[in-house]
């Protein structure tokens, strides 16, 4: 058997984690991956052991893996206004792609499609395509273990099975699997296997009809954007925080940190990792002084040491709302203006002729709340 398997598809790489010895290297190769990528490790011998190196970084996917043993005939269904078939041209990876975006998957480069397609015989492309106009409305993905690092057990593997939402035709995704299932059994292998989500309840009927059983076997994965909802699960009143707030929650649950909400109106939260935990008011914490959160809060203040610490600021004045105002408007021309203490742009005005219309609207004593 090969050492070190890493087979590149373009939305990601497999990575075969039975052919690694060291898993401080697999690890290594999983916190390689590429930005907008999706890799996937397979196999690994120790999946708790291997995410225990870097549970900041890896995570075991909640997916099942379910597997078909070749020990008896698979009947195939006749497609009905469709035929599978190999890639033909670069123009079929190019519609492989066109069906991964409209179900919402991660397209690959067409040039590795076709690289894999004419020069690595571990893969097999198939596409399902229309009878009526020849479009492409399916594709599945398989590997064959045996010809990819000389697998002792003669296994295989689809993968990125996708059907076009829109294709109208009943089917589809059985006769890929079928096809394919059939082509690694010509081929002498002992099984196929696939992972799926564990809430796929659809695939999964259809996986479990076709006579796949689920196999103890766990899938890890590097947290990343894409797969982000896979390891966090958000607070029910995450959605209800300030949108300060809520950039603080979702960078703490993308590094992994607990958040649990407070209040959700005034942007309070704790957040909690290992032992510790920090209670937050948006980007705020509990070890901010009074001072610090008063300088914050007033944006005279705010203003004042930004100038004296020898930062440029804008021309300015605080509202008098009388003359003086529009004498300073005719001087500076457009202005922005705000509530001395206030957020999240509310009490906010752009513009002179806004600017004009907000010093008659406000008179008496909050005439000294406002400033341009």
């Amino acid at each position: 058997m090969a050492d070190d398997v890493v087979l590149e598809l373009g939305w990601g790489r497999l990575i075969f984690g039975q052919t690694f010895a060291d898993p401080e290297q697999l690890a290594e190769v999983l916190q390689q991956e590429g930005p907008g990528r999706r890799d996937i490790c397979i196999y690994a011998r120790e999946s708790h052991v291997l995410v225990a190196r870097s549970p900041a970084e890896l995570f075991i996917d909640p997916s099942h893996t379910y597997r078909l043993r070749f020990t008896d005939e698979l009947a195939a269904a006749e497609p009905v206004g469709f035929t599978v078939r190999t890639l033909q041209t670069p123009m079929d990876a190019d519609a492989m792609n066109r069906v991964y975006v409209r179900c919402g998957m991660v397209p690959a480069p067409v040039d590795v499609i076709w690289h894999n397609h004419t020069l690595t015989p571990a893969v097999v492309y198939l596409v399902a395509v229309r009878d009526d106009d020849g479009s492409v409305v399916g594709t599945v993905t398989g590997v064959d273990h045996k010809r990819l690092f000389a697998d002792p057990e003669d296994g295989s593997s689809l993968w990125s099975l996708a059907v076009d939402p829109a294709a109208g035709l009943p089917g589809v995704g059985d006769a890929l699997t079928r096809t394919l299932a059939g082509i690694f059994r010509e081929r002498g292998r002992a099984y196929l296997d696939l992972s799926v989500a564990h809430d796929n309840s659809a695939a999964i009927a259809l996986y479990e009809k076709l006579g796949f059983h689920r196999v103890p076997v766990l899938a890890v994965k590097r947290k990343n954007a894409i797969n982000e909802p896979l390891f966090t699960h958000p607070p029910e009143t995450v959605d209800d925080l300030n949108p300060y707030a809520r950039i603080i929650a979702d960078e703490a649950m993308r590094r992994g940190i607990r958040v649990e909400v407070l209040d959700a109106g005034a942007g309070e939260m704790k957040l909690s990792h290992g032992g510790r935990s920090v209670i937050t008011r948006e980007s705020l914490s509990e070890f901010t002084s009074a001072v610090a959160m008063a300088r914050c809060d007033d944006k005279r203040q705010t203003r004042r040491i930004v100038s004296d610490a020898g930062i440029t600021v804008p021309k300015g004045r605080l509202a008098t709302f009388d003359h003086e105002d529009h004498e300073f408007l005719d001087e500076v021309g457009d202005v922005v203006v705000k509530p001395t203490r206030g957020e999240q742009g509310k009490g906010i005005t752009v513009g002179s002729m806004a600017a004009r219309n907000s010093t008659r609207r406000y008179t008496g004593p909050a005439s000294s709340t406002r400033r341009y």
